[in-house]
């Protein structure tokens, strides 16, 4: 039984390892990366304004989660040293701009966007056009786009969201489960929904 255990266990080890490879070599050909940055196996690219200059990842970065760009806009921008965790996911129609050394956990939302229109009628038009064409629309001016910056050292708990037009200061902490919708000030720990401070860093 031991036996049958350590084979399964190297086989999927195994496997793994070289849907790791391929899965980088997959990604990297949407995006710009630098030296030492890796996706990883649950790591999931949809630049789908096939401009791989709107994705750009600096060195030593670990990548698990999902980058997306609009087809009619949308730049993404980390930083060194930075860890986006599986199943968290940042979308952009406009500018996302994440600094170095930032831990992003798993399942986190970061979107600079609405993603649909407020007004009924043309989102169901939005609607039909993304299932009839597979895709978002070339022109969109209905998802109120809001660039979102996260400074230097900042870490986001899991199951966070970060909503257009926040900026998150340097050494900032966004606890697991908070929902951050206005601006949260350098070395603090935010919590809740929505946000609030409860903790200020020393520095």
């Amino acid at each position: 039984m031991n036996i049958i255990y350590f084979i399964s266990y190297f086989i999927k080890k195994v496997f793994n390892k070289l849907f790791d490879i391929f899965n980088d070599w997959a990604c990297k050909n949407h995006v710009i990366s630098a030296n030492g940055t890796k996706f990883k196996n649950t790591a999931r690219v949809e630049n789908i304004s096939k401009n791989k200059f709107n994705i750009s990842i600096g060195k030593f970065s670990i990548i698990r989660g999902e980058l997306l760009t609009f087809q009619h806009g949308g730049k993404i921008v980390i930083g060194d040293y930075c860890y986006i965790g599986e199943q968290s996911k940042i979308w952009s129609s406009i500018n996302v701009k994440i600094g170095n050394r930032v831990l992003i956990a798993h399942n986190v939302n970061i979107h600079d966007n609405n993603a649909h229109p407020l007004d009924s009628e043309q989102r169901h038009n939005q609607f039909k056009l993304i299932i009839s064409e597979k895709c978002h629309p070339k022109e969109d001016k209905t998802l109120n786009e809001k660039p979102i910056i996260i400074e230097d050292d900042v870490w986001i708990g899991f199951n966070s969201t970060i909503l257009k037009g926040v900026t998150i200061g340097k050494g900032a902490i966004v606890a697991a489960c908070t929902l951050v919708t206005k601006d949260v000030p350098q070395n603090v720990i935010v919590a809740g929904n929505p946000a609030q401070i409860i903790k200020y860093l020393k520095k």
